[in-house]
């Protein structure tokens, strides 16, 4: 991964750090030993903090309610609905880091640093580490997302009419199909939808209205096996396993480790597929 693109890219959607609010200072707050004579006034900047304090002779005062920021420049211009959109895209290609609001502080940091051209590291030593940090972060949130889809998969194996085979695909048939079914090595025409398994869509040929052809030996082993058990016509569902799907690495809109729920209906099968 490269560091120069995720600074760039970080800046089309962080907004500038704001700075820290004043503290009142400190000869604002009536002395403990000594207790405000009664005639005295408090100016009302320095309440807060003497209430905070429990300094004596101080009433308390509520707290003020912290104004809502604003929402952020209008995107009224294509250019801006564009930025914006890009802002999505590349907080989209973020997840993998699996960032804390903390974390995302600290970027926010780095890129106000960098505007400022005063930045508190140097990046030619500490940009190289990058892809390291993301293959641990991504490690880390696949080992979580593979144990979350075990009792997904024992449901899944435990439905009526579904078939677990020995490489751990869970195959249900749902609407009979009367064709051939395909080999291996042909070319198949599809329409299908995937989900994760808390039912998020990750790709669908049927909302682009168009089927999808491939090769049986160019997809993930899930598809290779699971689609060699239809016939022409029918629809069934493929539960893939990660390491039979897109293992620890995901996908952009896939997290790495993550169980994968196909409906497939085989259109035709076109021929023989291009070896690998």
């Amino acid at each position: 991964m490269c560091s120069s693109f995720i600074v760039l890219s970080l800046l089309a959607q962080a907004p500038a750090v704001a700075p820290k609010t004043a503290v009142a200072p400190k000869t604002a707050v009536a002395p403990k030993t000594a207790a405000a004579p009664k005639t005295a006034v408090v100016p009302k900047t320095a309440a807060p903090a003497a209430a905070k304090t429990g300094a004596p002779g101080v009433a308390k005062v509520a707290p003020v309610k912290p104004k809502v920021a604003p929402a952020g420049p209008a995107m009224t211009t294509d250019d801006q609905k564009v930025i914006y959109t890009l802002g999505l895209s590349i907080a989209k290609s973020l997840a993998q880091f699996e960032l804390t609001p903390a974390e995302i502080e600290l970027v926010q940091r780095g890129l106000a640093d960098a505007a400022a051209k005063k930045p508190a590291l140097e990046i030619n030593e500490w940009g190289p580490k990058i892809q390291a940090f993301a293959q641990a972060r991504q490690g880390r949130g696949a080992e979580r997302e593979k144990a979350a889809s075990v009792a997904y998969l024992a449901k899944a194996a435990a439905e009526l009419g579904a078939m677990k085979t020995e490489s751990g695909i869970i195959y249900k048939q749902l609407k009979a199909g009367s064709g051939a079914s395909p080999k291996a090595t042909d070319t198949v025409k599809v329409h299908y939808r995937g989900t994760l398994t808390d039912g998020t869509e990750f790709d669908s040929s049927y909302k682009r209205n168009e089927p999808a052809s491939f090769g049986l030996n160019q997809v993930i082993p899930c598809w290779t096996e699971g689609v060699q058990k239809m016939k022409v016509g029918e629809k069934a569902q493929l539960v893939c396993p990660s390491n039979l799907a897109y293992g620890d690495q995901g996908r952009p809109s896939i997290p790495g480790g993550a169980t994968l729920i196909f409906e497939i209906e085989l259109l035709e099968i076109a021929g023989a597929a291009t070896p690998e």
